[in-house]
């Protein structure tokens, strides 16, 4: 049964996302030579660290200039793994990872919960997650998520996919600005609360973790990190 990461990239006006995945694939590609790397994307990706290059299945949904979420459900389908690590693309890994397959493959899917400060602190920072608090959510981290391809991941993903097609609905009866948008950790959340957190997180498993370099939860001067810390 294969395994493998997969990254969904795609650029905005401000952002080359494509860019990011691939120096996260090197990353990936430094620390475990053999693992499999796919990217799944519609813009132009030249780079050889990829096992395989994967159009969107149902092409950009979203307009040109914004940023392209409403896309992310589309991931299930494209994968070609029996066992999926999505990352986001704005991600660097700096060590071996591949002994969370092992805890991963009973589940069919596991949203990360857990985030850590540049000191690597487990942090349990609520500025930015009022969305989750007011609406009682699950407290989920999007930019790791692991599924299989199994009859409770596709569901999983068709809720994703709902949230982000009607969220005007959503919105109406949820506690939020009414501007709110639809950012992939308020849906995924929303999803893993529909289908019950029992079977969507692991929050026992604090390894699936990453350092969230926001403001707040490594407690520095500005919300850019590269004016404090890069020196």
């Amino acid at each position: 049964m294969s395994q493998g990461f997969v990254v969904l990239a795609q650029n905005t006006e401000k952002v080359d996302y494509v860019r990011c995945a691939e120096a996260l694939a090197m990353s990936i590609k430094r620390v475990m030579p053999s693992a499999n790397i796919s990217i799944v994307t519609d813009d132009a990706c030249y780079s050889n660290v990829w096992d395989e290059i994967i159009p969107l299945p149902y092409g950009d949904l979203a307009p040109k200039s914004d940023w392209k979420l409403i896309n992310d459900w589309q991931v299930y389908e494209a994968s070609p793994y029996d066992y999926t690590i999505k990352l986001e693309a704005d991600l660097f890994i700096p060590r071996s990872i591949d002994f969370w397959w092992n805890t991963l493959k009973q589940r069919d899917v596991v949203v990360s919960t857990t985030i850590r400060n540049f000191k690597q602190e487990v942090s349990d920072c609520r500025v930015y997650r009022g969305f989750i608090d007011d609406n009682k959510l699950p407290d989920c981290y999007n930019a790791i998520t692991y599924f299989k391809k199994s009859i409770a991941a596709a569901r999983f993903f068709e809720i994703v996919r709902d949230v982000f097609e009607n969220w005007v609905e959503y919105r109406s009866i949820l506690k939020c600005n009414p501007e709110e948008k639809a950012t992939t950790d308020w849906v995924y959340a929303i999803a893993c609360h529909i289908i019950g957190v029992e079977n969507t997180t692991m929050p026992t498993f604090t390894e699936m973790s990453m350092v969230h370099m926001k403001q707040y939860v490594s407690g520095i001067p500005v919300e850019d990190w590269t004016d404090s810390l890069d020196r």
